[in-house]
C-alpha cells in the first residue's frame, strides 16, 4: 500500500498482472477506506466514446456534451477505476487519452484532488488491445502479483473460511492454478483455481452467526464436490475436498489457544508441516490485534487483575506460544526453530513480533540469542 500512500493524485497508477488475483478489490477496497467515491468503468464493455463522455446536446449555437451518469457533479473528489482498460476498443482508448492528461472529459473538469487509476491483465490468454506508448506513458505502471504470504494474510483480516485459509498453506500451488498448469494454458474453457475462485467459494461455505460473525456453514458432503469444482476445476476441488474430510493440518489459532490438546498431532508432523505451523502462527498474530498502540496497552495490564476477554487471550496465546517453543526445543526440531527465527527477523509480521516482544520476553531472547549463535 506505500505506492498508494505517497503518489500524488495528479499521478495516474496502472496495476498489471494476471487475472482473479485481487487487483481491483484492493484498489477499491483501499480508496474507499480513505473515504472516496470509487467509480468503476468497465472499458471492455464499453462499444461507443459516448458511453464514456455522455450524449451531446445543443446549446444556442453550438454543440455541448452532458455529463455521463458517473459523473462527478457535486464538485467533490472521485477515484475514477478505468477497470479492462487494455479490453476497450481503440476509439475508446481514444477518450481516455485527454482524461488521463488532463483531467478532462468533453469539457468537463474531474474535480480537484480526483485520482484515476486502472487495472489491465497480461498474458498471452487473453483478447487484449494493444495499449499506445503514449497512453502508457500517462500511467506509473506496477506490475502487481502479491505473494502466497500476503494472500494469506488478507484472507484472514477479511475473515476467509479457515478451512480454506489452511488449505492453501498446506498447498499454496494451488492458490494460482495446478502445478500441471502451463504458462499461459488458460483459456476459460476449463476451471483452474485462482484467487476469486477461493473467494467464491468461502462465500458459499460459510455463514453468518447470529452474533454477527462469519462461521462455517456445515461438514461439507459428496454433493458439494461437483459445486467447488465448477469454482475450482476437478483437480484443486478434490484435493481441497480430501483435505477438509481427512487429516487436516491443525492452524496456527489452535496452538495458540491449546498448545496441550495438539501436542500429539504436532509430535507426529515433520518439518514442513511445522513451518506450516510457524507461519499460521504469525499471521494469526499479525490480524488478531493490527493496532500495536493497543498491543502496549494490553502488556500494561496484568492477566489477573483484568475481566477484559482480549487481555486474557493475549496472555493465553503468549502461554501456548511458550508452550509450543518448548515443545519444539524437546523433539530437538532445529530446523522449524530457525524457520521460526527466520519469520522473527524478517520483518514480515510486525504486529506478531511486537506481540513476541511484548508479551513473550523468554522466547523474544531464545530467538535472539539463536539468531546470535547461527
Amino acid at each position: 500500500m506505500h505506492i498508494l500512500d505517497v503518489t500524488p493524485a495528479t499521478h495516474n497508477i496502472m496495476l498489471v498482472g494476471r487475472h482473479g488475483i485481487g487487483k481491483s478489490e484492493i484498489l477499491t477496497d483501499y480508496y474507499q477506506r480513505k473515504g472516496y467515491r470509487v467509480v468503476p468503468l468497465f472499458l471492455g464493455q464499453m462499444s461507443d466514446p459516448g458511453d464514456l463522455i455522455g450524449l451531446p446536446t445543443k446549446t444556442g449555437e453550438r454543440t455541448d456534451f452532458l455529463p455521463p451518469y458517473w459523473f462527478p457533479i457535486d464538485g467533490k473528489p472521485i477515484v475514477l477505476f478505468l477497470d479492462e482498460l487494455n479490453r476497450a476498443r481503440p476509439e475508446i482508448l481514444q477518450t481516455v487519452m485527454d482524461l488521463a492528461l488532463n483531467r478532462r472529459l468533453a469539457g468537463h473538469m474531474l474535480p480537484e484532488g480526483s485520482r484515476i487509476i486502472s487495472a489491465v491483465n497480461e498474458g498471452d490468454e487473453y483478447q487484449l488491445t494493444h495499449l499506445d506508448p503514449s497512453l502508457v506513458s500517462r500511467f506509473n505502471v506496477y506490475q502487481f502479483c502479491p505473494t502466497v504470504q500476503e494472500w494469506l494474510l488478507w484472507a484472514q483480516l477479511t475473515h476467509l473460511d479457515q478451512r480454506i485459509i489452511d488449505f492453501i498453506q498446506n498447498e499454496p500451488t494451488l492458490l494460482d492454478g495446478t502445478p500441471e498448469q502451463k504458462e499461459g494454458e488458460d483459456t476459460g474453457l476449463e476451471k483452474y483455481p485462482d484467487r476469486r475462485a477461493w473467494k467464491r467459494i468461502s462465500d458459499i461455505i460459510q455463514e453468518m452467526s447470529p452474533d454477527g460473525t462469519l462461521r462455517p456453514r456445515r461438514h461439507l458432503g459428496e454433493d458439494d464436490l461437483d459445486l467447488i469444482a465448477g469454482i475450482v476445476g476437478a483437480q484443486a476441488a478434490s484435493r481441497f475436498f480430501a483435505f477438509t474430510q481427512g487429516n487436516q493440518m491443525l492452524s496456527g489459532v489452535q496452538v495458540l489457544n491449546d498448545c496441550n490438546a495438539c501436542e500429539a498431532k504436532l509430535r507426529s508432523y515433520r518439518l514442513h508441516q511445522l513451518a506450516i505451523i510457524n507461519e499460521s502462527i504469525f499471521q494469526h498474530l499479525e490480524v488478531a490485534y493490527p493496532d500495536s498502540s493497543q498491543l502496549l496497552a494490553f502488556s500494561l495490564v496484568a492477566k489477573d487483575d483484568s475481566t477484559s476477554m482480549d487481555v486474557v487471550q493475549l496472555h493465553r496465546y503468549a502461554d501456548n506460544l511458550l508452550r509450543y517453543y518448548n515443545l519444539l526445543e524437546n523433539m530437538e526440531q532445529k530446523e522449524a526453530i530457525a524457520h521460526l527465527a527466520n519469520l522473527f527477523e524478517s520483518g514480515s509480521y510486525p504486529e506478531a513480533i511486537l506481540f513476541v516482544t511484548t508479551f513473550c520476553p523468554e522466547i523474544y531472547q531464545k530467538l535472539a540469542t539463536f539468531i546470535a549463535n547461527i
